[in-house]
């Protein structure tokens, strides 16, 4: 079929759900045992992700609250996940009812910004589990079909990473996934070190950008009162989650990384824009007040921004007014699925609600071509 720019969009962050026999079936069991991502069952019958030993933060088997009839609850056993979560080809009838032509993808287990593995302190391990992730995404969602758009996830070290980014690359991975803050998983150097430059250079010089995602850090993010009930710890999460990666946007922009690599790309998925305006506005009032710019920073951190960066909304009606000031072009657009924020199954309604005071060149920027230069998406779809 081939679908009008103007009746379709490209969802520039969508999470794949990885199936409990994912890493089980690819990786030796004789050499590393329990240690192997795995589904385990609790005394109540629950199920909890566990890897290397130690169970994750994950409130359930899987994250797909969008899709259970209570979206403030996750499936707590592997048998509740709708298959939309995990299987591809579930996934494009979920895309061609939502009106998503394209999805850009990020992990659910292996942590929203790769974090989950980056804690292995073995690093023999950490790249067995985190090519293992690869390699199935490449082959069972990219090789489904070409809407999806498979990014990487790689081991925390800098020449571990950049070695993967290549290697990955290569497969057809388009993006790299990288935790915003890497010295809070275990003792490397702080992100800003010229260790990390093979990692920019890497991702610099095979033109894929790399992808901070909100959520991935404990530590720029509130820990929720135990007293709360899962709804309203959910809706705390899901309010607070996008403004939490503001730290990790004002560290690129202050900290050289960009004007060193001015090719690179940088993505803040599941960011929201409101915040972003304020943001840009604060940090350039702080460079031309604090005299920051007598360091010997070239250009304002707007300017860096708009050069080089790109944040990521779903919902943001009222945000979008300040759609001028972060920069049109730096605005990606997705319907998060299946987190419970989602929008699916209503994103054209949800777009519709603000396109009305959006002019037809702006709306198309914001909803494809931005992501589809940035991914390198050939438009319109032949299929």
């Amino acid at each position: 079929m081939d679908i009008a720019r103007s009746q379709s969009f490209i969802s520039a962050d969508d999470h794949v759900q990885e199936p409990p026999d994912l890493w089980t079936r690819r990786l030796s069991k004789a050499k590393w045992g329990g240690r192997i991502p795995h589904l385990d069952r609790q005394a109540d019958g629950a199920e909890r992700w566990v890897v290397d030993g130690e169970s994750l933060a994950l409130r359930g088997a899987a994250c797909a609250a969008a899709l259970m009839p209570r979206p403030t609850e996750e499936p707590q056993r592997w048998d509740e996940v709708p298959p939309v979560a995990y299987a591809p080809s579930e996934r494009l009838r979920a895309m061609d009812a939502d009106g998503v032509n394209y999805a850009v993808l990020y992990p659910t287990v292996a942590g929203v910004g790769g974090e989950t593995f980056g804690r292995i302190t073995d690093p023999e391990f950490e790249l067995a589990c985190v090519q293992a992730y690869n390699d199935w995404l490449i082959e069972e969602w990219a090789g489904c079909s070409e809407r999806f758009i498979p990014q990487c996830i790689v081991p925390l070290y800098p020449p571990a990473a950049a070695a993967e980014i290549r290697r990955a690359v290569a497969l057809g991975h388009r993006g790299v996934i990288y935790p915003g803050i890497p010295m809070e998983l275990r003792d490397v150097p702080h992100v800003n070190d010229p260790q990390y430059d093979a990692i920019w250079s890497a991702c610099q010089e095979l033109g894929v950008p790399v992808c901070f995602h909100a959520g991935a850090s404990a530590w720029t993010q509130m820990a929720p009162y135990a007293g709360l009930s899962p709804a309203v710890t959910g809706a705390l999460s899901g309010m607070t989650r996008p403004v939490s990666i503001a730290s990790v946007l004002v560290n690129i922009l202050m900290s050289r990384i960009l004007e060193r690599f001015p090719e690179l790309r940088v993505v803040f998925a599941e960011s929201a824009l409101g915040w972003c305006a304020y943001l840009l506005e604060y940090t350039d009032h702080q460079f031309d007040n604090d005299k920051v710019r007598n360091e010997g920073y070239a250009l304002r951190p707007s300017e860096l921004f708009r050069r080089q960066c790109y944040v990521t909304g779903w919902y943001d009606r009222l945000s979008l007014q300040t759609r001028h000031h972060i920069g049109v072009e730096n605005i990606l657009w997705c319907t998060n699925f299946p987190q419970a924020t989602s929008t699916w199954p209503r994103s054209r309604e949800v777009i519709d609600s603000w396109a009305a005071d959006v002019p037809t060149e702006e709306r198309e920027q914001i909803l494809w071509e931005n992501a589809a230069k940035l991914y390198r998406i050939e438009w319109p779809l032949d299929s």
